[in-house]
């Protein structure tokens, strides 16, 4: 099964220059660069953080799946 996720990337912006990128389907993904594209790499990067696996616990009964999820543009 192939499912797919679609995001965007807002550009905004900032101060002094910068660039502000947020993912707004996801709360709280945004970052900055000194241009789109490295705002871009940057909030690629907060996305991926934001998604890392919290790590299991000795005494954590949950039961896990992983989930592989692919960004391409």
């Amino acid at each position: 099964m192939a499912d797919q996720l679609e995001l965007t990337i807002v550009f905004e912006p900032g101060e002094d220059g910068w660039v502000i990128a947020s993912i707004p389907e996801v709360a709280g993904v945004f970052s900055q660069g000194h241009t789109r594209e490295e705002a871009r790499a940057n909030v690629i990067d907060a996305l991926r953080l934001m998604l890392s696996p919290e790590p299991a616990g000795d005494d954590d009964q949950r039961e896990r799946e992983q989930l592989h999820l692919t960004i391409a543009a």
